[in-house]
């Protein structure tokens, strides 16, 4: 395995191979995000320890769906049991898996630790319940600890993007995968930033063609009927798309379990 630097350019390839995968088999890749974001939202409901569950096993769950795009890229059905491949490659990947997870649920504590220590919002007005929308918009806005908590969560999904992949399918133990992953996210810096705009605009686009449709057709009720599953199919087609970000950062002559690498029209060589 090696690290493996793309134009700036690949990140729209990058979004476009993402639709296509999900296009091939929309209804398992949409289902199959449906069900992580409902486990990980009733981890969260447990008390005491929801929280802190559902970030021990979001990197095991961003690697089920990885390696459901992997399966869809080459050309057949993922099934609901790809969302558990992190633990069914043996108790030593499992643990790894299980560490980055821990890993990532103290960072994320270390990020709302610093955010709330740098929150210095004034009390809220007893009038409060009459503010605008927009006044309460540019409150949240103006809070300097929403502006640290993001800088500060860029160079952790740097180091947490790549890294369950890594450990799962090229055995990186599980520290070495976040550094690898945050190397493999510096040197592709431009791609993964062009990657970024990209479905931003696509989103964007998404939003305006759905105004326009909900103004024709209805008004607000059609607009809520038609905005959930837009949605639902738009996030999945993002997260199909990560996987493309893994495969083409580190350069292998096969993969992990011995077969040719998918190779997609289009795809960078």
């Amino acid at each position: 395995m090696k690290l493996h630097s793309v134009p700036a350019a690949t990140g729209l390839q990058w979004v476009r191979l993402g639709m296509r995968t999900f296009l091939r088999q929309p209804l398992a890749m949409s289902g199959l995000f449906f069900l992580f974001m409902v486990a990980i939202s009733l981890l969260a409901l447990l008390p005491f320890i929801g929280t802190a569950l559902s970030a021990l096993l979001t990197p095991a769950a961003n690697l089920g769906l990885m390696a459901a795009s992997r399966e869809a890229a080459d050309g057949r059905f993922p099934m609901p049991s790809t969302l558990v491949t992190a633990f069914r490659a043996g108790p030593e990947k499992t643990r790894g898996m299980l560490v980055l997870g821990g890993l990532y649920g103290l960072a994320l504590l270390v990020v709302l630790g610093l955010a709330a220590l740098l929150d210095t919002s004034a009390p809220v007005a007893a009038d409060a319940a009459e503010m605008t929308a927009e006044a309460m918009v540019q409150a949240t806005l103006a809070s300097p600890s929403l502006w640290v908590a993001m800088v500060v969560m860029v160079p952790l999904q740097m180091l947490f993007w790549h890294a369950p992949a890594l450990l799962h399918w090229h055995g990186v133990p599980p520290v070495k995968s976040l550094f690898f992953s945050a190397m493999a996210c510096w040197a592709n810096k431009g791609a993964l930033l062009v990657f970024m705009l990209g479905w931003m605009g696509v989103f964007m686009l998404l939003g305006l063609v759905i105004s326009v449709v909900g103004a024709l057709l209805g008004g607000a009720q059609v607009l809520t009927i038609i905005l959930y599953p837009a949605v639902l199919f738009m996030a999945s087609m993002f997260f199909t798309s990560i996987y493309f970000t893994f495969r083409d950062s580190f350069h292998t002559a096969t993969d992990p379990d011995g077969t040719p690498p998918p190779t997609d029209e289009g795809a960078p060589s």
